[in-house]
């Protein structure tokens, strides 16, 4: 079976200096909040052009992290997108404040500049812009509607670390910046985690304070945080694979480019852009027969996915925000229609060659069906 991912060959490649960071954090005796983490931090924070990064325990709260420092709660609202994972939409419903999506673009996959100023209100803080896929949104142009408006943007990077928009690493863009290291993602750990990056010192200290109980100092509690702190050992398994991230992420946009030459005839394909980037945590096609090709896949052995089949305006948690089919029409189709692939840095030619030319057996099989 080709997996979606093949955690397991990665192991192969890094077991050695993996195993040697585990054996470092247990002799410390440091298991929460220790040397490792902080090194993680300052990595990932200079990585992406911000100041101050706060390991915290996975991505969603990461995000309602970000929501909190910046005091956004019930009466508020925040933009986002529909066609996310639930986490974004989830982060903004904890807070209390209310989500208003805006549909996507239909090339890229993310929220649509275009459509964000119908949707500002008195009651707007914040936008939280996902870049989708591994692939930046239109920063630029979102950016100059939040200086207008005087929002905040929160930048969902969870699936794109290390991609750059017009020579900046996203992350480092908008107000604070969030990160998932969930072991799919393209630098992932071995179980949960996350972090938060941003520029400003006063969000910082607001968030390290809140990811530790509202504390600051020890047993004195100066609001109502959480527990959500990055442990050491995954911190220590982070530091060694952050050094291969920018190789990882290489070999994700040579196997990509394989698949969009062979592909691109018979599917749609992701678009590309001179100044956004797009660094493959899913290669995702669009097409109509999307679910019988899925099948053929699987009796062929090859693994697929669906990102996303319910639209965040359509999931029935969000069911009192009184939405209905239709209302975003962009996101409803990419969700009926889309499939990711398999995709990670150790696919060989070979394998990938087996997805592609099953691919093309199976529109084959379709087109010779149809004439007759």
């Amino acid at each position: 079976m080709i997996p979606m991912v093949d955690l397991k060959g990665e192991l192969e490649i890094l077991k050695a200096p993996i195993l040697n960071a585990l054996k470092e954090v247990l002799e410390s005796g440091e298991y929460v909040l220790g040397k490792k983490g902080k090194e993680l931090e300052q990595k990932i924070a200079n990585y992406v052009g911000a100041s101050y990064g706060a390991g915290v325990g996975n991505g969603t709260d990461a995000l309602y992290l970000a929501l909190r420092a910046l005091d956004i709660g019930p009466h508020d609202e925040v933009l986002t997108t529909p066609f996310t994972f639930f986490a974004t939409g989830e982060a903004i419903a904890q807070v209390g404040a209310k989500p208003v999506f805006v549909d996507i673009e239909e090339d890229t996959y993310n929220i649509d500049p275009l459509k964000i100023r119908e949707k500002v209100t008195p009651n707007t803080k914040a936008i939280i812009v996902v870049h989708l896929y591994g692939q930046t949104a239109k920063m630029q142009e979102i950016m100059e509607l939040a200086r207008e408006f005087n929002l905040k943007i929160i930048e969902d990077a969870c699936q794109a670390i290390g991609t750059e928009y017009k020579g900046k690493r996203i992350g480092g863009i908008g107000d604070i910046g969030c990160f998932s290291f969930f072991p799919s993602k393209n630098l992932g750990a071995y179980g949960d985690g996350g972090m938060v990056v941003t520029n400003n010192k006063k969000l910082y200290d607001k968030i390290i304070t809140l990811r530790n109980h509202g504390s600051s100092i020890k047993y004195v509690h100066s609001t109502i945080g959480m527990n959500s702190r990055l442990d050491e050992f995954q911190a220590a398994i982070l530091l060694v694979k952050f050094n291969f991230l920018d190789v990882f992420l290489h070999k994700r946009k040579e196997i990509s480019k394989r698949y969009t030459m062979e592909l691109n005839n018979i599917v749609k394909t992701p678009s590309l852009s001179e100044t956004r980037e797009h660094t493959f945590h899913q290669y995702c096609i669009e097409l109509d027969n999307r679910d019988q090709l899925a099948y053929f896949l699987q009796q062929n052995n090859i693994s697929s996915a669906i990102y996303y089949p319910i639209p965040l305006h359509l999931q029935e948690a969000f069911y009192y925000l009184n939405h209905k089919k239709g209302d975003f029409p962009i996101s409803e189709k990419a969700a009926e229609n889309i499939l990711a692939l398999p995709i990670f840095p150790f696919m060989t030619f070979e394998k990938q060659d087996r997805v592609i030319s099953t691919i093309k057996q199976f529109f084959e099989k379709l087109n010779t069906s149809e004439q007759y």
